[in-house]
């Protein structure tokens, strides 16, 4: 796996990227909380390719890229500039972000960092809210012990970030979901009320059955981007990309969406 080193403006790390090729606009898939193998876009690629060029960084801390301990506070704004930086490193000037769950909140902050450099910006499964009395089970549950996500996730995991590091990663993941639950009561939210200043041109991607998502949260990122495709699927969970209901749905979104803004 490739792999480029930033500098110390961007945090010195190493980090590595899939690099699926395809030529035409770029686009860059920022992945979740746990990485981005649980999670595959292989078929989102497929129909890109000719069309566009997906890139798949791996954020520090994940992966093959740069270890960390700890996600410190603000970690969503430092990977939007890490995004960025990645894209200086590669000598890209702009590109369509598609970001899933944290990737997707990373994807919100570069559009509002930078602006000029994004070209479109797809959210699918994004979060409003830091403060999740829904998922704060979820979260303690994998802080304490994240062997309860069972066999094959781990192996997915594991082959990922290390066997003996993907569950720090999700440890991690976890514990920073907590303390934003205590940073951010409500009605803050993860953007400081600027979700709605977004220039680029924005598609959302969300299943109506995310358990991630809190009770009117969606309608709320829905009010905050009147001007947003909308792309909501029934049937559809954390993940719609990767669920074998909806994946095509949402590849075909997708792709339309890339030629659009590209054009």
């Amino acid at each position: 796996m490739p792999s480029v080193q930033l500098g110390a403006a961007a945090g010195d790390v190493r980090i590595a990227y899939d690099d699926h090729g395809g030529g035409g606009p770029v686009v860059v898939f920022l992945h979740g909380g746990w990485g981005a193998d649980l999670y595959p876009v292989e078929a989102q690629a497929a129909a890109l390719h000719g069309r566009a060029r997906l890139l798949v960084p791996t954020r520090s801390g994940y992966g093959a890229s740069t270890p960390l301990a700890e996600l410190a506070p603000g970690f969503h704004r430092r990977a939007a500039a890490e995004t960025l930086a990645v894209l200086d490193a590669l000598g890209i000037g702009s590109g369509v972000l598609w970001g899933h769950s944290d990737g997707a909140v990373i994807a919100v902050h570069a559009g509002l960092m930078a602006p000029d450099r994004v070209s479109g910006i797809v959210l699918e499964a994004l979060h409003l809210y830091g403060d999740k009395p829904g998922s704060q089970r979820f979260f303690a549950d994998t802080a304490e012990d994240p062997g309860w996500v069972g066999e094959r996730a781990a192996a997915i995991l594991a082959a990922e970030h290390g066997t003996d590091r993907w569950r720090t990663v999700l440890r991690m993941n976890a514990r920073a979901w907590l303390a934003l639950g205590e940073q951010l009561p409500r009605p803050a939210d993860l953007y400081g009320g600027r979700l709605g200043e977004l220039r680029p041109p924005v598609l959302v991607v969300h299943g109506r059955e995310d358990p991630r998502t809190e009770p009117g949260e969606l309608d709320a990122i829905c009010a905050a981007l009147p001007e947003a495709r909308q792309l909501l699927l029934t049937g559809g969970g954390h993940s719609p990309h990767s669920e074998r209901a909806v994946a095509d749905e949402v590849t075909a979104a997708l792709a339309g969406f890339v030629a659009d803004v590209a054009s």
